[in-house]
This record gives structure tokens, C-alpha cells and sequence, in this order.
């Protein structure tokens, strides 16, 4: 009751401010209300599962370990692996590079959706997540507050879209999460005999049965904090983008929070040790460790690289040689999440567990426009949020010396869905019969065992901004009726097997190619159910800038639905 009166004190003060004060009041208000309504424990150490003492088998003969490692808005041009260096150009990533040179990378996988929490429940599940109704991310009731208030502020020239009645409507983000009629991956495994265990961020609902450890996990270190350090802790380096909604909104509501095996109220909440993707890292390999003589599956779901833009001080120390302040907190981001591989990697091999371990990266989504560095997806237009190739064409690589042949590539589609049934196939289990399951097994694939490509078909769609890719024709349209004509219902056609960067649209001079696809769409969408809650808002994102550039007229944009 006390916090309820707190934070309606504080938006009622608010709300009798000027637009300009009203905004700062939230944004300074929030994490001192948070502070004190919820106050967060010290650091404590985690009771982790502890495997046999001896092994009865050999860990070539038990079924293998799996390392599944997510990272959160890392773009294509973030690693070496594809461009030589990542940051400025200068900035190396050989561990993660490793992954793919000791097994196979692909050149062309894709994220689920352009947003981080779909992307998550298809990687769970191995389907396509609107068919669950699982169509759109959660967001923070009082997050729409703070977009609205912004606008009034500082009107977008493409105007933003907020259905005010819907936005009231909204449940807790705990509560908008993957329906326990699911079957997980981890669900999976267990059934299999392994251990199961979770580190990082979920964002897959945190109540009741769609908590982590009732979705198939032993044992979960969660996020419940967004921030690496405390804003203030000397040894972090902040970067943050002025005059950017999203990147403000996270500075706002970020903690430095974790829990435990815990329902993820307050109480159970505790300060993580050091930096953020130390700690993960960390805790991963506690998690190798204690479970060495046992099949086991860890699902490291990191927060970097994701805003709000920290840095360890000693990563920003040893990129002196980048100029820019905010790229340089970016690339030394993305240095501590390569060191968290090394890290993992060297625990296998030194527990003995190394040929006989699969290793899956990926990233959630594309890199994103909001952090205002340019070329983090590069040679791909978009960002995150859009489903131009730059806000789904991911860093994909997987790593398995007892199975998959060092320095193997596959230049085919590939897609989220296909880790489940990867992995399922992998341990043995065979994927759920009484459902649609969309990915497929890679290994035959990537050991040339099976001629042809996994997909000839894929799908993107969260509300009216949908995607579909066959036989290398893409089509993404959005239903943007409420601007005016020509843009009314943006369409962009392209020949990725030409045009694999999309710069030029085909859809006006292609309309049977563009019927075709959308026809495509058609039968795929009368498959999908309607949405578990609404779209509240439409922002719009320029294609071809960050969003801290302004737009100016002729500059291509599409409506992000959430």
C-alpha cells in the first residue's frame, strides 16, 4: 500500500509540472522510489546443484553437454568473425570468433523476431512464437508514461502512436510471459536425465508458472536489474545517448538487482558481485564445475551488450586507441562478453568436458538504432525493432569437436527455432509430437549429410509489420494507413540472392512476386493465434539512420507495433 501511495504521489506531483519538468521528475523519482519501496540485499553466494563426486561414465560416453550462450543486441558487425574487427574496425573477438573457426559458422542465421523477448520464446520452444500468442515484448506500464511524456515534450516529426485505452490496460510485465502449456527445451532435457540451469536475463514472465525454475530449470540466476554497476561505482564507465527515449527510460528504471531460484519479488532480490557479465561468467562456470560428472544444459543468457552503454573501467582502459567516448564503452562491452566465452570455454577443457560439449551462440536480435552508433549491423540496413536484415541477420556459430568438423560453414538459412530441435536431437529426445514444431535438427546439415537447405521458407511478423523470406525473395510490409499516400502500406521487395544488403526495393516493378509472398503470409498467419496482449504503441524507425539522427524528408522509415 505504501508503495502505491508513493507512486501515485510521485506521478501526481508530476503531472502538475511543466512537460519539460514532468520528465525529469520521473526520470530522477523512479530509481530513488524503487530504492526505498524495494531495497535490494547485499551480494550473497548461490547454492547451485551439485552433480556426482565421480563420474560413472566417461564424457564421451554420456550424452553431451550443451552450452547455449545468447547475447542481447549484439549486431552482425559486432564480432571479427565477419568483418576483421568489430568497434572502429580494430576491435578483435577471437574467442567468440573460435567458437565458429573450431565448428561452423553461419553466414546467414536468423533471429526469430527484431526484438529481444519473442526471439526468446521461439528459441524456447522451437516455434514460431505467434503461435502461442506470444506476438509482442513486455514492456513497463509506466514506460508508455515516459514515451508519452517525451512526445508532448518534443513531437516526432513522424508522428508516434499510443493507444492511451489499451496502454491502461496493461497487466505487470511479470505477469506477460510464455504459457506453461509450453514445452521447453529445458523441459526437454530434463526428461532426458540432465541438469538444467539458467544465468541471465529471461524476459519470459516471472510469475506463477512462467517462472524460470517451473519452465523446465533446476537452478536460475536472473536479471532483475538493468544496470552492469551502479551508475556511480568507480569502476564504471557510462555512456549515455541524450535526447533518446529508450536509452532514458532504461537509465531510469535501472537496478542492480539479481535472484535466485526465487519468484522474483523484492525480497528475494540481491546485488550481483562486480560487473555484471563478470558475474554471469562467473556463476557459469561455478555451474560447469559443480556439475562435471553429469549431462547438463546451461542456457547463459547475457545482458550485454545491450543499453543502458557500461563498461568494466578496465576494458575501457585498453581500448585507448578508440576516440569516441560512446563507442568505446560499446566495444569494451563487447570485449567482457568475449572474455565470458574464453572464460566458459576454458572451464570445459579443464573439467574434460571440451569434445564432448555443444556450443551454441547467438544473439537475440540485431544491434540497436537507439544507441546511436552507426554502423553495429553493417553491411545490413535497420536495427533492431525492424526486420530489414540488420534487425535479424545475427552472429550465429555452434561448436562440437565430438560431432562437427573444425572450420565448417553453412551459408544456407538458418533460424532461432533450430537450436530446440538441434539441441533435442543432440541429447537424444525427441521433440514434442502434439504440436507444430518449426525448426529442424542442423547437424546432417552442417556435416553434409542431407542435401538441400533446412527452410525454403521463413517468417517474421509482430503485429502489422511482417516479414517473409522464399528462395531468396524478401518481403517486408507494414500496414502504415493512417499517413498518407504513398506510404500508407509500405512494401519492400528484394532479391537477397543479388541484393543481399537490400538497397534496392523491387516491389513496384515485381507485383506478382510481391502477391506471391504475401500470399505466403496469408497461410501462414491463418495459422497463428491472436496475440496473449495488445499492441499499445507505434514508433517509428528510420531504416537508414540511428534514431538520434533527424529525419529529414525522403528518409525511409517503418512502424515498430508493440
Amino acid at each position: 500500500m505504501k508503495k502505491l501511495f508513493i507512486v501515485a504521489a510521485l506521478l501526481t506531483v508530476a503531472g502538475f509540472t511543466g512537460w519539460q519538468n514532468r520528465v525529469e521528475l520521473l526520470v530522477w523519482g523512479a530509481p530513488k522510489l524503487l530504492e526505498f519501496t524495494s531495497p535490494i540485499a547485499d551480494n550473497r553466494p548461490l547454492d547451485w546443484s551439485v552433480g556426482p563426486e565421480v563420474a560413472t561414465t566417461a564424457p564421451a560416453d554420456r550424452p553431451p553437454n550443451i552450452v547455449l550462450i545468447l547475447t542481447d543486441d549484439m549486431g552482425f558487425n559486432d564480432i571479427s568473425l565477419y568483418n576483421g574487427g568489430a568497434g572502429d574496425g580494430t576491435l578483435q573477438t577471437p574467442n567468440i570468433d573460435a567458437l565458429a573457426e573450431q565448428g561452423v559458422a553461419f553466414t546467414n542465421g536468423y533471429a526469430a523476431n527484431a526484438v529481444c523477448a519473442p526471439s526468446r520464446a521461439s528459441i524456447m520452444t522451437g516455434r514460431y512464437s505467434t503461435r502461442f500468442g506470444f506476438e509482442f515484448t513486455p514492456f513497463y506500464k509506466t514506460g508508455t508514461t515516459i514515451i508519452r511524456w517525451m512526445e508532448e515534450l518534443q513531437p516526432s516529426k513522424i508522428p508516434l502512436l499510443l493507444d492511451k485505452a489499451k496502454a491502461a490496460t496493461m497487466k505487470p510485465i511479470q505477469a506477460l510471459g510464455l504459457p506453461a502449456s509450453e514445452i521447453t527445451i529445458a523441459e526437454l532435457l530434463k526428461q532426458q536425465g540432465y541438469y538444467t540451469a539458467h544465468v541471465g536475463k529471461w524476459h519470459l514472465g516471472s510469475v506463477d508458472d512462467m517462472m524460470v525454475t517451473n519452465q523446465g530449470f533446476d537452478d536460475s540466476l536472473e536479471l532483475k536489474g538493468t544496470l552492469y554497476l551502479p551508475e556511480d561505482h568507480p569502476d564504471v564507465v557510462n555512456a549515455k545517448v541524450q535526447g533518446d527515449r529508450i536509452d532514458r527510460m532504461v537509465w531510469a528504471t535501472g537496478r542492480y538487482a539479481a535472484s535466485f531460484n526465487a519468484v522474483g519479488g523484492s525480497a528475494e532480490q540481491f546485488k550481483p558481485k562486480g560487473y555484471l557479465t563478470d558475474y554471469y561468467t562467473d556463476e557459469a562456470v561455478k555451474v560447469i564445475e559443480n556439475n562435471r560428472n553429469r549431462p547438463f544444459f546451461l542456457y547463459l543468457a547475457h545482458w550485454g551488450i545491450h543499453n543502458p552503454l557500461q563498461a568494466a573501467r578496465e576494458d575501457y582502459d585498453a581500448l585507448s586507441h578508440i576516440t569516441d567516448h560512446r563507442l568505446r564503452v560499446y566495444s569494451a562491452m563487447i570485449r567482457a562478453v568475449d572474455r565470458s566465452v574464453a572464460k566458459v570455454t576454458q572451464a570445459l577443457e579443464d573439467n574434460g568436458l571440451a569434445e564432448n560439449t555443444l556450443i551454441i551462440l547467438t544473439s537475440d536480435n540485431g544491434g540497436a538504432g537507439y544507441i546511436g552508433l552507426p554502423n553495429v549491423n553493417k553491411p545490413y540496413r535497420g536495427w533492431k525493432l525492424n526486420h530489414f536484415e540488420g534487425g535479424t541477420h545475427v552472429p550465429f556459430m555452434a561448436k562440437w569437436p565430438a560431432q562437427i568438423n573444425a572450420g565448417s560453414t553453412m551459408d544456407a538459412p538458418i533460424h532461432h527455432n533450430d537450436i530446440f530441435s538441434t539441441i533435442a536431437a543432440a541429447a537424444g529426445a525427441q521433440v514434442p509430437q502434439d504440436r507444430k514444431i518449426d525448426g529442424v535438427d542442423l547437424l546432417p546439415y552442417i556435416r553434409q549429410e542431407v542435401a538441400g537447405e533446412p527452410h525454403q521458407i521463413l517468417f517474421w511478423r509482430e503485429g502489422h509489420q511482417q516479414a517473409v523470406l522464399h528462395k531468396g525473395w524478401k518481403l517486408i510490409r507494414a500496414d502504415q494507413s493512417h499517413l498518407p499516400q504513398p506510404v500508407a502500406q509500405a512494401k519492400w521487395l528484394f532479391n537477397l540472392a543479388v541484393d543481399p544488403t537490400e538497397q534496392t526495393n523491387l516491389a513496384k516493378d515485381n507485383p506478382h512476386k510481391v502477391a506471391e509472398l504475401e500470399g505466403l503470409l496469408a497461410a501462414h498467419n491463418a495459422e497463428q493465434v491472436e496475440p496473449l496482449w495488445p499492441s499499445v504503441f507505434n514508433s517509428p524507425q528510420l531504416i537508414d539512420k540511428t534514431s538520434n539522427e533527424p529525419y529529414e524528408g525522403g528518409d525511409e522509415f517503418i512502424y515498430w507495433p508493440n
